[in-house]
């Protein structure tokens, strides 16, 4: 964490962004610890604020309405475009004077929850941090180009599987269905995304 904070404060004292905004991705498969991370790092760092991509999730319904209920956290169960298109306003100078809202997520009720996400002009660092942020297909690759820097969190696989389990019990899940889930869905994802952090600007282990 505090190397983490440091390679972010020298980002910022030597690539001073023309928006004033400086955004840098946290990447991981799920349960690699990426909200513990940006958490910290907006606690560490004056002016830093998160945007995680959870609350780009689609909803339920429409989850429903397109057969991908049952993978829901795939690349193709989230707004890439809503995603995408916010980024692109947090690095526009002629928006930069002003509030961005953003969606957060419940993960009580598996739903988004609009405008939950505010961004201040005077925010200096946005901490964007998600799963598919350097993937490079399904229009996730117009998302790495947006940030100033990447990220990548590399953990334990064991870990990671176990923190995943604990919170999908945590949010509702009997244990055999936490597991299942797990071991299913979200270790599909995590594969994905193991393969695309080789992209990223720095790795991290916490």
């Amino acid at each position: 964490m505090p190397a983490l904070a440091a390679v972010v404060a020298r980002l910022r004292d030597q690539h001073p962004p023309a928006s004033g905004r400086l955004l840098v991705g946290l990447a991981g498969a799920p349960g690699a610890g990426k909200s513990t991370v940006a958490a910290a790092l907006a606690t560490a760092l004056p002016g830093t604020a998160v945007l995680p991509m959870d609350g780009f999730h689609l909803p339920q319904s429409r989850l429903r309405d397109l057969g991908r209920r049952d993978r829901m956290g795939a690349p193709d169960t989230f707004d890439v475009a809503g995603f995408t298109t916010l980024l692109a306003t947090l690095r526009d100078v002629d928006n930069s004077g002003r509030t961005v809202l953003a969606p957060g997520f419940d993960r009580e009720s598996e739903e988004p929850v609009p405008d939950a996400v505010a961004l201040s002009p005077e925010l200096s660092t946005v901490i964007v941090e998600g799963n598919y942020l350097l993937l490079d297909h399904g229009g996730w690759e117009a998302v790495a180009p947006l940030l100033h820097a990447a990220v990548g969190i590399v953990v334990d696989d064991a870990v990671r599987r176990d923190r995943l389990i604990a919170r999908h019990i945590a949010f509702g899940k009997d244990p055999d269905a936490a597991r299942a889930w797990a071991l299913g869905p979200d270790e599909r994802n995590a594969a994905a995304i193991a393969a695309t952090l080789e992209r990223a600007d720095y790795l991290l282990s916490p």
